[in-house]
């Protein structure tokens, strides 16, 4: 029987120890979450102290979005006006095309002009 209640004994102060490991390891975690909280919670209030300065100017953005947005199907038609006369017609594929010419005409070397060779126009 002695040894039965000093085993006992011992189970007990082992499960006491394994709890108290266990709770301090515990508590130094929720220590570290306390604290980043904390940090967040400042960064928090200084997000919304900066973001009450901006409120005026986004009520006037989202006033003139309301204009433009208003606009747009008016914006659209004539869009769709000028697309319409615009609209690009491919050549045929048997047409013949003329050969491909500079579009600044004849094109003149400055060259010749630096060796001293000045051709007769």
């Amino acid at each position: 029987m002695t040894t039965l209640i000093v085993l006992t004994v011992i189970d007990i102060v082992l499960l006491i120890a394994g709890l108290a490991i266990y709770l301090f390891i515990v508590g130094g975690q929720l220590t570290k979450v306390a604290t980043r909280l904390e940090e967040c919670a400042d960064v928090v209030w200084e997000i919304k102290a900066n973001a009450e300065v901006i409120r005026p100017g986004v009520e006037r953005i989202n006033g003139t979005g309301g204009v433009v947005a208003g606009a747009l199907p008016l914006l659209y038609g004539m869009a769709e006006g000028i697309v319409t006369g615009a609209t690009y017609q491919p050549e045929p594929a048997d047409a013949e095309r003329p050969p491909a010419r500079p579009a600044m005409g004849t094109r003149r070397s400055r060259l010749l002009e630096a060796v001293g060779y000045r051709p007769a126009d």
